[in-house]
């Protein structure tokens, strides 16, 4: 077998060199633009209809657009422009959420995120609950006392309050456990009870249903099949609500 000449290796590197250098960049795929979610898009009333407020995080969000279409024609839903998030973030902004307009019903909710394990100020990551140093991200007792000033806050608008129960956490759930909903959700009973709201119990709906491919494995969210079977418990509560208003 014949090698080619130390000469004829150092042209071809010399070539190559050169044509790298002379050679013009290829322009860079322009990055693809996330399309807005329409989740979040901000309606337009229909005068004359009641005016509904949503409030939650990521498992509202996925039923938003089916109550909205379950109601249409029968009220202006309306959401939070974000995730809801733990009970502080509600505290934070819940005066910019309300706004200045007049609510017929508010239906609301925070948990998920306050039972999630975290390890120190890191709210960013959840770590599962075996995780030494892991606590949830607000304590039960904190959560009680948040959900009541959030509470207060919301029956200062004359709307008609609707609690909707923390959604179960499936076993093996990385970072949740679902004994923590069952917890968190008494300490919300214990506060709606003592300010006279009607919950929406989203728990004992959605509990019986989790085999049946509504959420997903080892996870908090739901499919569309899921999301649109809590938005059918969600729409009925909200109507019988505005029948008594």
């Amino acid at each position: 077998m014949k090698f080619p000449s130390l000469l004829a290796l150092a042209f071809c590197v010399t070539a190559s060199a050169a044509f790298a250098v002379d050679a013009k960049p290829t322009a860079a795929a322009p990055a693809r633009k996330r399309e807005p979610n329409p989740t979040f898009a901000p309606i337009q009333d229909q005068a004359g209809l009641p005016r509904v407020l949503l409030i939650g995080d990521s498992i509202s969000i996925g039923y938003t657009l089916d109550v909205r279409k379950l109601l249409e024609g029968k009220a202006n839903v309306h959401r939070i422009p974000t995730n809801g998030g733990p009970t502080p973030n509600g505290l934070a902004n819940l005066t910019a959420w309300l706004g200045d307009k007049k609510w017929d019903v508010i239906h609301f909710n925070w948990g998920l995120h306050d039972i999630k394990f975290i390890v120190g100020d890191d709210k960013t990551k959840i770590v599962p609950a075996e995780t030494a140093g892991a606590t949830h991200q607000v304590s039960l007792a904190d959560y009680e006392k948040n959900l009541t000033a959030l509470v207060a806050q919301l029956k200062a608008t004359g709307a008609k309050l609707l609690w909707c129960s923390t959604t179960p956490v499936v076993p093996g759930t990385p970072g949740r456990t679902p004994e923590d909903v069952v917890k968190y959700n008494e300490a919300a009973a214990r506060v709606m009870k003592a300010a006279g709201v009607a919950t929406d119990d989203l728990y004992a709906h959605a509990l019986p249903r989790l085999g049946d491919g509504n959420q997903l494995p080892t996870n908090v969210h739901y499919s569309p099949a899921g999301s649109k079977m809590l938005a059918e418990k969600v729409a009925a509560e909200i109507t019988a609500a505005l029948a008594k208003k």
